[in-house]
């Protein structure tokens, strides 16, 4: 059963690589708050459906009340308040920085749910958080240039809080999904997450400029299909997958092999955008890896 779970959050880091590839083109027509918003809905549409087979039942209306209200703030606080704060660092300190803490989040997550649900992660879970955990950072500063934190600035701290919120936020988001999805339907417990996201992403649309770029949007087809593309690999599979892999096997590891997704996407870069591979990040690569074989032994 550890295996399977294992195996589902590793699949997880490759599908959000994958979606995370589309929603680069996507954000180039239509915008960093539009293509969050459209992400979502195109998800939502997907898992309804994707529930109307499975169960014979297009809404979670069997959810028992705790499930609704653990995964709408799981939604609320992972989907919507982390990327939020993520997307604000890119403007702040920048994007390596935002790397830099999402690459430290499986150890917090794994302390927040040892805290409020008593998981422990073993001897063997340790080592392999910590070799991929330093394979990730490895990575980032390769692929980054280095990080300077003796000139920092009034706006590189306002992104350092920005950045440790966002990394918070994804931890609690991921103990609130666990705490709350138990043994549910991780289909129709993803739906749970998206819609709250789906209303949060519609509030925030309409607040700013009146939802005048999401109009823009609608009418962009290029980047509405990569932004549909990559919503299918982002929160529809890499989702029910992350969620999958929770009802079995503890949050942190969840998170670590999760991840991975900077490791996972040197490989396209490499044979697909020919782009040229710095040697500290082959070497934070093969750290990674052998921390994700760890987990495998």
């Amino acid at each position: 059963m550890e295996r399977i779970g294992e195996l589902a959050a590793f699949a997880t880091a490759i599908s959000w690589t994958i979606g995370a590839l589309f929603f680069e083109r996507g954000i180039r027509h239509l915008g960093v708050l539009s293509v969050n918003f459209i992400k979502v809905v195109v998800a939502f549409i997907l898992l309804t459906i994707t529930a109307t087979l499975m169960r014979g039942m297009p809404l979670p209306f069997d959810a028992p009340l705790r499930t609704l209200i653990l995964l709408s703030l799981s939604g609320i606080v992972g989907f919507l308040i982390a990327d939020m704060f993520l997307f604000s660092v890119y403007s702040t300190a920048g994007p390596r920085i935002a790397m830099l803490f999402m690459a430290i989040s499986p150890p917090i997550t794994a302390g927040i749910a040892y805290l409020f649900l008593g998981e422990t992660i073993g001897s063997r879970g340790g080592l392999g958080m910590g070799l991929v955990v330093s394979g990730i950072i490895m990575t980032v500063f390769a692929r980054q240039g280095g990080i300077s934190f003796s000139k920092m600035n009034q706006k590189d701290r306002l992104g350092y809080i920005f950045a440790l919120f966002a990394c918070l936020g994804q931890s609690i988001g991921m103990v609130l999904t666990k705490a709350g999805l138990g043994d549910y339907d991780p289909v129709s417990g993803t739906q749970i997450r998206i819609f709250a996201a789906v209303v949060g992403y519609a509030i925030v649309s309409l607040l700013y400029k009146r939802g005048e770029n999401f109009k823009k949007a609608i009418k962009n087809t290029e980047g509405l299909k990569f932004t549909a593309i990559g919503a299918i690999f982002g929160p529809y599979l890499g989702v029910v997958l992350s969620l999958f892999a929770l009802q079995r096997i503890s949050t942190g590891i969840v998170s670590t092999l999760m991840g991975l997704a900077p490791i996972v996407i040197i490989v396209p870069e490499l044979l697909i955008f020919k782009k040229k591979i710095k040697p500290l990040e082959i070497v934070g690569a093969l750290v990674a890896v052998s921390g994700t074989t760890v987990f495998f032994l």
